[in-house]
Protein backbone atom coordinates (compact mmCIF):
# COMPACT_ATOMS: atom_id res chain seq x y z
CA UNK A 1 0.00 0.00 0.00
CA UNK A 2 2.80 2.42 0.89
CA UNK A 3 4.63 1.73 -2.37
CA UNK A 4 1.45 2.21 -4.38
CA UNK A 5 0.76 5.49 -2.63
CA UNK A 6 4.29 6.70 -3.32
CA UNK A 7 3.90 5.80 -6.99
CA UNK A 8 0.69 7.80 -7.16
CA UNK A 9 2.34 10.76 -5.43
CA UNK A 10 5.23 10.58 -7.85
CA UNK A 11 2.87 10.98 -10.80
CA UNK A 12 1.25 13.95 -9.08
CA UNK A 13 4.67 15.52 -8.45
CA UNK A 14 5.37 15.50 -12.16
CA UNK A 15 8.11 18.11 -12.05
CA UNK A 16 10.54 16.07 -9.95
CA UNK A 17 13.40 14.83 -12.11
CA UNK A 18 15.61 12.02 -10.80
CA UNK A 19 19.20 11.25 -11.69
CA UNK A 20 22.09 12.93 -13.50
CA UNK A 21 20.85 12.01 -16.99
CA UNK A 22 17.52 13.76 -16.43
CA UNK A 23 19.18 16.79 -14.84
CA UNK A 24 21.60 17.18 -17.76
CA UNK A 25 18.72 16.95 -20.26
CA UNK A 26 16.73 19.66 -18.49
CA UNK A 27 19.79 21.91 -18.23
CA UNK A 28 20.62 21.38 -21.90
CA UNK A 29 17.17 22.68 -22.83
CA UNK A 30 17.05 25.57 -20.34
CA UNK A 31 16.37 28.84 -22.11
CA UNK A 32 14.71 27.26 -25.12
CA UNK A 33 11.25 28.54 -26.00
CA UNK A 34 8.68 26.63 -23.95
CA UNK A 35 11.40 24.80 -22.03
CA UNK A 36 11.52 24.32 -18.30
CA UNK A 37 14.07 25.57 -15.77
CA UNK A 38 15.49 24.06 -12.58
CA UNK A 39 14.28 25.50 -9.26
CA UNK A 40 16.70 23.58 -7.04
CA UNK A 41 18.60 20.31 -6.84
CA UNK A 42 18.85 18.05 -3.80
CA UNK A 43 21.96 15.89 -3.44
CA UNK A 44 22.13 12.91 -1.10
CA UNK A 45 24.91 13.38 1.47
CA UNK A 46 24.99 9.60 1.84
CA UNK A 47 26.56 9.38 -1.63
CA UNK A 48 29.62 11.28 -0.43
CA UNK A 49 32.58 11.08 -0.68
CA UNK A 50 32.17 8.41 -3.38
CA UNK A 51 30.20 10.75 -5.67
CA UNK A 52 32.04 13.98 -4.91
CA UNK A 53 32.69 14.50 -8.63
CA UNK A 54 28.96 14.25 -9.33
CA UNK A 55 28.28 16.89 -6.69
CA UNK A 56 30.93 19.14 -8.23
CA UNK A 57 29.27 18.76 -11.65
CA UNK A 58 25.83 19.51 -10.23
CA UNK A 59 27.20 22.65 -8.57
CA UNK A 60 28.77 23.79 -11.85
CA UNK A 61 25.43 23.27 -13.58
CA UNK A 62 23.82 25.28 -10.80
CA UNK A 63 26.21 28.17 -11.38
CA UNK A 64 25.55 28.14 -15.13
CA UNK A 65 21.76 27.82 -14.86
CA UNK A 66 21.22 29.77 -11.63
CA UNK A 67 19.74 27.14 -9.32
CA UNK A 68 20.71 26.28 -5.74
CA UNK A 69 22.14 22.89 -4.77
CA UNK A 70 21.28 21.51 -1.33
CA UNK A 71 23.07 18.56 0.26
CA UNK A 72 20.46 16.71 2.32
CA UNK A 73 20.00 13.48 4.27
CA UNK A 74 19.15 10.31 2.36
CA UNK A 75 15.73 10.14 4.04
CA UNK A 76 14.72 13.47 2.51
CA UNK A 77 15.30 12.21 -1.02
CA UNK A 78 13.85 8.77 -0.31
CA UNK A 79 10.63 10.41 0.90
CA UNK A 80 10.26 12.18 -2.44
CA UNK A 81 11.10 9.31 -4.79
CA UNK A 82 10.05 5.77 -5.66
CA UNK A 83 12.84 3.20 -5.57
CA UNK A 84 16.53 3.96 -5.30
CA UNK A 85 17.63 4.47 -8.91
CA UNK A 86 17.95 8.25 -8.65
CA UNK A 87 21.66 8.13 -7.82
CA UNK A 88 21.18 10.62 -5.02
CA UNK A 89 20.06 13.48 -7.28
CA UNK A 90 16.59 15.02 -7.43
CA UNK A 91 15.76 18.22 -9.30
CA UNK A 92 12.65 20.32 -8.75
CA UNK A 93 11.76 21.98 -12.05
CA UNK A 94 9.20 24.34 -13.51
CA UNK A 95 6.43 23.10 -15.78
CA UNK A 96 6.71 22.73 -19.54
CA UNK A 97 3.72 23.49 -21.69
CA UNK A 98 3.42 21.61 -24.97
CA UNK A 99 2.48 24.09 -27.71
CA UNK A 100 -0.19 23.42 -30.32
CA UNK A 101 1.27 22.55 -33.72
CA UNK A 102 1.34 25.43 -36.20
CA UNK A 103 2.54 25.63 -39.79
CA UNK A 104 5.65 27.57 -38.75
CA UNK A 105 6.74 24.63 -36.56
CA UNK A 106 7.01 22.32 -39.57
CA UNK A 107 10.40 22.36 -41.34
CA UNK A 108 10.64 21.98 -45.09
CA UNK A 109 12.16 18.50 -45.08
CA UNK A 110 11.28 16.98 -41.70
CA UNK A 111 10.46 13.57 -40.27
CA UNK A 112 7.57 13.78 -37.80
CA UNK A 113 5.66 11.11 -35.89
CA UNK A 114 2.17 11.35 -34.41
CA UNK A 115 1.52 9.00 -31.50
CA UNK A 116 -1.82 7.98 -30.06
CA UNK A 117 -2.78 5.30 -27.59
CA UNK A 118 0.21 5.56 -25.24
CA UNK A 119 -1.22 5.93 -21.74
CA UNK A 120 1.58 4.77 -19.43
CA UNK A 121 4.32 7.39 -18.77
CA UNK A 122 7.07 4.76 -18.81
CA UNK A 123 5.96 3.49 -22.23
CA UNK A 124 5.62 7.07 -23.47
CA UNK A 125 9.22 7.67 -22.41
CA UNK A 126 10.42 4.49 -24.10
CA UNK A 127 8.71 5.58 -27.33
CA UNK A 128 10.34 9.01 -27.24
CA UNK A 129 13.74 7.45 -26.57
CA UNK A 130 13.42 5.26 -29.68
CA UNK A 131 12.06 8.02 -31.91
CA UNK A 132 14.75 10.47 -30.85
CA UNK A 133 17.43 7.87 -31.54
CA UNK A 134 15.89 7.25 -34.98
CA UNK A 135 16.34 10.90 -35.93
CA UNK A 136 12.71 12.03 -35.70
CA UNK A 137 12.46 15.84 -35.82
CA UNK A 138 9.30 16.19 -33.76
CA UNK A 139 6.45 14.24 -32.16
CA UNK A 140 2.79 15.27 -32.31
CA UNK A 141 0.42 14.17 -29.56
CA UNK A 142 -3.35 14.37 -29.05
CA UNK A 143 -4.29 17.23 -26.71
CA UNK A 144 -4.07 16.08 -23.07
CA UNK A 145 -1.85 16.64 -20.05
CA UNK A 146 1.22 14.70 -21.18
CA UNK A 147 3.52 16.40 -18.67
CA UNK A 148 1.71 15.28 -15.49
CA UNK A 149 4.46 12.68 -14.98
CA UNK A 150 7.26 14.53 -16.76
CA UNK A 151 9.97 13.27 -14.43
CA UNK A 152 9.03 9.64 -15.06
CA UNK A 153 8.86 10.25 -18.81
CA UNK A 154 12.24 11.98 -18.82
CA UNK A 155 13.95 9.17 -16.93
CA UNK A 156 12.45 6.38 -19.05
CA UNK A 157 13.35 8.28 -22.23
CA UNK A 158 16.97 8.84 -21.08
CA UNK A 159 16.36 12.58 -21.41
CA UNK A 160 14.91 12.43 -24.93
CA UNK A 161 11.56 13.84 -23.78
CA UNK A 162 13.22 17.16 -22.95
CA UNK A 163 15.30 17.31 -26.12
CA UNK A 164 12.57 16.23 -28.56
CA UNK A 165 10.28 18.96 -29.93
CA UNK A 166 6.76 17.98 -28.81
CA UNK A 167 3.49 19.46 -30.08
CA UNK A 168 -0.21 18.82 -29.61
CA UNK A 169 -2.82 18.58 -32.36
CA UNK A 170 -5.85 16.59 -33.35
CA UNK A 171 -4.99 14.02 -36.01
CA UNK A 172 -7.04 15.60 -38.80
CA UNK A 173 -5.60 19.06 -38.11
CA UNK A 174 -2.03 17.72 -38.05
CA UNK A 175 -2.54 15.95 -41.37
CA UNK A 176 -3.97 19.11 -42.92
CA UNK A 177 -1.01 21.22 -41.79
CA UNK A 178 1.52 18.64 -42.93
CA UNK A 179 -0.04 18.33 -46.37
CA UNK A 180 0.09 22.11 -46.77
CA UNK A 181 3.83 21.84 -46.19
CA UNK A 182 4.19 19.11 -48.80
CA UNK A 183 4.56 16.19 -46.40
CA UNK A 184 3.71 12.63 -47.38
CA UNK A 185 1.43 10.95 -44.82
CA UNK A 186 2.18 7.38 -43.74
CA UNK A 187 -0.03 5.50 -41.30
CA UNK A 188 0.35 2.12 -39.65
CA UNK A 189 -2.66 0.14 -40.84
CA UNK A 190 -3.35 -3.48 -41.78
CA UNK A 191 -6.13 -3.08 -44.38
CA UNK A 192 -5.13 -2.34 -47.98
CA UNK A 193 -1.55 -1.78 -46.86
CA UNK A 194 2.00 -2.33 -48.09
CA UNK A 195 4.51 -4.36 -46.12
CA UNK A 196 7.09 -2.34 -44.21
CA UNK A 197 10.05 -3.58 -46.24
CA UNK A 198 8.23 -2.97 -49.53
CA UNK A 199 7.42 0.62 -48.54
CA UNK A 200 9.55 3.53 -49.74
CA UNK A 201 10.08 6.23 -47.13
CA UNK A 202 11.24 9.73 -47.99
CA UNK A 203 11.32 13.16 -46.37
CA UNK A 204 9.28 15.18 -45.74
CA UNK A 205 7.02 12.68 -44.00
CA UNK A 206 4.56 12.25 -41.16
CA UNK A 207 4.14 8.79 -39.66
CA UNK A 208 0.94 8.18 -37.69
CA UNK A 209 0.84 5.35 -35.15
CA UNK A 210 -2.45 4.55 -33.41
CA UNK A 211 -3.09 2.59 -30.26
CA UNK A 212 -3.36 -1.19 -30.48
CA UNK A 213 -6.93 -1.01 -29.16
CA UNK A 214 -8.49 1.99 -30.89
CA UNK A 215 -6.25 2.35 -33.91
CA UNK A 216 -6.33 5.42 -36.14
CA UNK A 217 -9.51 7.34 -36.97
CA UNK A 218 -11.12 6.23 -40.23
CA UNK A 219 -10.97 9.68 -41.81
CA UNK A 220 -7.27 9.94 -41.00
CA UNK A 221 -6.54 6.55 -42.58
CA UNK A 222 -8.48 7.64 -45.67
CA UNK A 223 -6.35 10.78 -46.00
CA UNK A 224 -3.03 8.92 -45.75
CA UNK A 225 -0.84 8.62 -48.84
CA UNK A 226 0.62 5.29 -47.74
CA UNK A 227 -0.68 2.57 -45.43
CA UNK A 228 2.09 0.44 -44.00
CA UNK A 229 1.97 -2.80 -42.04
CA UNK A 230 4.57 -4.76 -40.10
CA UNK A 231 4.64 -8.35 -41.34
CA UNK A 232 5.35 -10.96 -38.67
CA UNK A 233 7.73 -13.90 -38.77
CA UNK A 234 4.90 -16.35 -38.00
CA UNK A 235 1.10 -16.51 -37.79
CA UNK A 236 0.12 -14.34 -34.84
CA UNK A 237 -3.08 -12.39 -34.24
CA UNK A 238 -1.74 -10.07 -31.55
CA UNK A 239 -1.06 -6.41 -32.31
CA UNK A 240 2.27 -4.84 -31.47
CA UNK A 241 2.20 -2.11 -28.87
CA UNK A 242 2.28 1.48 -30.08
CA UNK A 243 5.82 1.78 -28.75
CA UNK A 244 7.04 -1.32 -30.59
CA UNK A 245 5.36 -0.40 -33.87
CA UNK A 246 6.69 3.16 -33.75
CA UNK A 247 10.21 1.91 -33.08
CA UNK A 248 10.23 -0.68 -35.87
CA UNK A 249 8.82 1.64 -38.52
CA UNK A 250 10.86 4.70 -37.50
CA UNK A 251 14.16 2.84 -37.71
CA UNK A 252 13.31 1.36 -41.11
CA UNK A 253 12.41 4.86 -42.32
CA UNK A 254 15.71 6.15 -40.90
CA UNK A 255 17.65 3.38 -42.66
CA UNK A 256 16.13 4.23 -46.02
CA UNK A 257 16.40 8.00 -45.69
CA UNK A 258 19.99 7.86 -44.47
CA UNK A 259 20.94 6.17 -47.73
CA UNK A 260 19.37 9.04 -49.69
CA UNK A 261 21.10 11.90 -47.86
Amino acid sequence: MIQGKKEEQKYLAGNLFEGMVSLKAVCECCGKEGGRSVKRVLFDEGKLPKKALDLALVRRLGEVHSFPVEVVRSEVIDSMTVGHTHGGIVAECTERELPPLTEKDIPQNGFFVMLDGVEDPYNFGFALRSLYAAGVDGVILPPRNWMSAAGVVCRSSAGASERMPLYTAEETHAVSLMKKRGYKIYCAEMKNSTGLYETTFARPMLLIIGGEKRGIKREVVASADVRVRIDYGRDFDGALSTVSAATVIAFEAMRQMRGKE
